[in-house]
């Protein structure tokens, strides 16, 4: 007989998600659906509080990427009131926003998705979570442990608030920074970026060579890709022109203020969150497995899908051995864990390069906002989770009149679905599942990092 298997909830995923599978007459999969429950309401409540108030409130978001909201909206509140902040009081966003990323990549590799790489995908559950990978590898489990507190600390310490920040002001940044605070950050980023290239070696030698064959198949699609660049074309956390490449490597280059020529929002009954898509392609919406339509996805393995180098060194490096290895782009779903790891050694040695910048320390950080005005202002950096857009319109007053906000994770809700449905159709077969099946399929889910 048909009938429906539910997944809920998504194990070791920074939100709310559940997993419908039906089963036809014969046990196979007639369908799979990723339910995406987590209503905000941000975009209406907003409305009617002054302008330069928004970035604390948006910070409030997420508690996992609260600087990538704040940070966001600092820049849409600056566009609307039309003003530019000193290249210090950038420079110190920038510094914020790289090393909550590089906090956030450990994160999400050791304690959430390393589980099903270190322990094992079919292993009992009871083992196969971050207590398992402490008692597998103590050592290991401090070390990731230390370098993430340290991390979060610099940010507390500096901004007085790590989590939901308030140092984001309209113009610039609400304090400068000392130079003995830049040594003191310095020393420990550098620490940092040592763990980082410790860790993606580990991974490369020790881990991914063990799952090849899932790489290769589980949860595999094929889709375009969105991301920020420089004027290089080399990938950027904070700054640049978004790109949307199609599967077949052909990309547009855009202003992220004009995003909505490019980027449509469909809305499917049984979930909250909304599906980008790719507007201009001219193809609608649809995540049929066969032939989609629009799909394109976010995050770490879209950045390096689209950049064409990393700015930095290693990281550069690192992104070299990827291509030469999978091509470009990429498209199989558990390689966004190996470009992960690239992306922690950039936003690592990014950091380096902003604290050893000479203008870093300069006292000027803020520019003045003679007084709140009418304006439209589209703010938009790169979160973890992929391309964040917060796009506000102020009345005369300087009130917020209407605000859309595109967050990282809902770029990937269409591409997910996808995703699911693929590894369930893969795996299950007359009937026959079992626990190590279902957390495969959660797997699919958990390489994006939703």
């Amino acid at each position: 007989m048909a009938q429906t298997i539910t997944i809920q909830p998504i194990t070791r995923i920074e939100g709310h998600a559940s997993i419908g599978i039906t089963l036809d007459d014969n046990g196979n999969v007639a369908d799979a659906k990723l339910s995406y429950m987590s209503l905000r309401g941000f975009e209406k409540f907003i409305e009617g509080k002054p302008a330069e108030e928004v970035p604390r409130i948006v910070s409030r978001i997420c508690g996992i990427c609260p600087w990538m909201h704040h940070l966001a909206s600092n820049k849409a509140v600056d566009a609307c009131f039309g003003v530019t902040p000193p290249p210090a009081g950038n420079k110190l966003r920038e510094l914020m926003q790289t090393i909550a990323h590089a906090e956030d990549k450990l994160l999400h590799f050791f304690f959430l998705a390393a589980a099903d790489f270190v322990i094992g995908p079919t292993a009992d559950y009871a083992v196969r979570n971050v207590i398992g990978i402490a008692q597998a590898n103590p050592e290991l489990a401090v070390k990731v442990v230390k370098t993430r507190q340290m991390a979060k600390m610099m940010l507390d310490k500096f901004s007085r608030k790590t989590i939901h920040p308030v140092a984001g002001v309209t113009g610039g940044f609400s304090k400068p920074l000392l130079e003995e605070e830049r040594l003191d950050m310095l020393e420990k980023m550098r620490e940092i970026l040592d763990f980082a290239l410790f860790t993606i070696d580990f991974a490369k030698k020790q881990v991914f060579p063990k799952y090849l064959d899932a790489i290769r198949s589980l949860g595999v699609i094929t889709t375009g890709f969105i991301g920020t660049v420089d004027k290089q074309g080399a990938l950027n956390l904070y700054d640049g022109r978004l790109r949307i490449m199609k599967a077949d490597g052909t990309y547009t280059d855009f202003a992220a203020a004009d995003y909505a020529d490019y980027i449509g929002e469909h809305v499917e009954p049984y979930s909250y969150g909304k599906y980008p898509y790719a507007r201009f392609w001219n193809e609608g919406f649809s995540m049929d497995l066969a032939q989609p339509k629009g799909i394109y996805r976010a995050n770490t393995l879209a950045r390096i899908n689209v950049a064409d180098k990393m700015a930095t060194p290693r990281a550069q490096a690192e992104l070299e051995e990827f291509r030469s290895l999978f091509g470009r782009p990429a498209q199989a779903t558990l390689l966004y864990h190996y470009a992960r790891l690239i992306e922690e050694v950039y936003a690592c040695e990014r950091a380096i390069e902003i604290l050893q910048d000479p203008e870093i320390t300069d006292p000027r950080v803020r520019a003045e906002v003679i007084e709140p005005k009418a304006g439209r202002g589209v703010g938009c950096v790169e979160a973890p989770r992929g391309t964040l857009i917060h796009d506000y319109t102020t009345d005369k007053n300087g009130l917020i009149a209407h605000a859309n906000l595109i967050v990282g994770t809902t770029h990937n809700l269409g591409p997910m679905n996808m995703s699911v449905n693929q590894a369930a159709r893969a795996l299950i077969k007359e009937g026959r599942v079992d626990e190590g099946i279902l957390n495969q399929i959660e797997m699919a889910v958990r390489a994006y990092d939703p």
